[in-house]
């Protein structure tokens, strides 16, 4: 990157850290205007729950936060990847994320924390950067009972056959009534070895969308 770059480079990064932070707070917040308003209009997005246009996953959010069911999301530090001369208007940014929920399992109210990282493709069109994707990539999870001392009683078999990036939080969705997509990336593994896949050859400029299924092959 020359010097006459740099400006512009770090004008970029800030932005796209701007969407990055922006979607946890309208996310948890109930902003839903503000929070569709992060992504391109073609905006997908993916989670255990729903893999939807942007704007049903949105819908889908908002009806959930009218039932009184409320998630949290956090986020930390995030690696920005600029597709430069190649594909100037393209970034894929990885961030450290962690996401919280609260719920009563067979009587015991309790808590599930995953951590991973989001994974988004954003793209910079009439002059404003959004999400064109985002993939969550799950790495591992825990269940802690709210109130000490009360033990929920698991399906041990059931719960080990959820991918062990995020079973105990597919555990108590299913349990909850969803549908939870289990071919999620987590660590390791072909679905992590596709996404990046896919991130390289947005990065390269190769044309399609990134939920393409025959994009970056």
């Amino acid at each position: 990157m020359t010097a006459t770059e740099a400006p512009t480079a770090m004008a970029d990064r800030e932005a796209i850290r701007d969407i990055i932070e922006n979607w946890v707070i309208r996310r948890d917040g109930g902003q839903w205007d503000a929070l569709l308003r992060l992504f391109h209009d073609d905006g997908i997005m993916s989670s255990t729950w729903k893999q939807s246009s942007a704007k049903d996953f949105v819908a889908g959010a908002r009806s959930n936060w009218n039932r009184g069911v409320f998630g949290q999301h956090s986020v930390g530090g995030t690696a920005i990847d600029l597709g430069g001369e190649t594909a100037p208007d393209r970034a894929v940014a990885q961030t450290r994320m962690t996401i919280g929920r609260r719920a009563r399992l067979h009587g015991v109210l309790v808590d599930v924390t995953c951590v991973g990282r989001f994974y988004d493709f954003l793209e910079r069109r009439s002059a404003r950067w959004g999400i064109v994707m985002r993939q969550p990539i799950y790495e591992s999870d825990r269940m802690d009972a709210v109130v000490p001392g009360e033990i929920p009683s698991l399906d041990r078999a059931r719960l080990a056959g959820f991918p062990d990036g995020f079973r105990h939080l597919a555990y108590l969705q299913a349990e909850l009534g969803v549908a939870v997509n289990t071919a999620m990336p987590g660590r390791v593994g072909p679905e992590i070895d596709a996404l990046y896949a896919r991130g390289a050859a947005w990065l390269a400029g190769m044309p399609g969308h990134p939920a393409d299924s025959d994009f970056g092959r």
